[in-house]
């Protein structure tokens, strides 16, 4: 099975990002880096799913933290050529409050697209904060998901809790 590409393009304070393939928790460390350095000065962000099979919780949380950021301009995030199942996904988790669904049947941004981000995982430290921050977004947008993520988050914690002892321990 082909891993997802992430691209992510900026043009005048517009960004797109785009996906191909399964979207998932490999690309969770850096979509989360670019959701965590996105300054003000943006005025567009759109997300193209055209080319995007499947996406899990944590890429939909990051994404959720994208959308956060937005809303805090006052500016809706566009999912673009999301299609049936990835729209049913984002709706099932109340992420269309953030978002704003456009179909343009092709994948066409209009942004250069930039060089692929780099793939592989950081530390599986930085991964398992990742998991935290997402599925903690996903429960700020909708109660709901509270009850989906909270063994999610609280899994994670413990990870990240496992994983600091371990390196105290190489450390020493």
């Amino acid at each position: 099975m082909k891993k997802a590409d992430l691209l992510i393009a900026h043009s005048k304070g517009a960004y797109t990002i785009t996906v191909e393939g399964r979207a998932n928790f490999d690309y969770g460390l850096p979509l989360r880096n670019f959701a965590k350095n996105l300054d003000n000065n943006f005025t567009r962000i759109a997300i193209d799913l055209h080319s995007c099979v499947g996406m899990d919780s944590t890429f939909m949380g990051i994404m959720a933290m994208i959308g956060l950021k937005a809303q805090k301009k006052h500016i809706k995030v566009e999912i673009i050529d999301a299609g049936d199942n990835n729209r049913y996904l984002l709706k099932g988790l109340g992420l269309d409050k953030l978002f704003r669904f456009v179909e343009r049947g092709g994948g066409e941004t209009g942004a250069d697209m930039g060089a692929p981000v780099a793939e592989g995982l950081d530390s599986k430290l930085n991964m398992a904060r990742t998991v935290v921050e997402a599925h903690r977004a996903l429960m700020d947008i909708d109660q709901s998901n509270v009850s989906k993520f909270e063994k999610v988050v609280e899994f994670a914690q413990q990870d990240i809790e496992d994983l600091k002892k371990q390196e105290q321990k190489k450390e020493k």
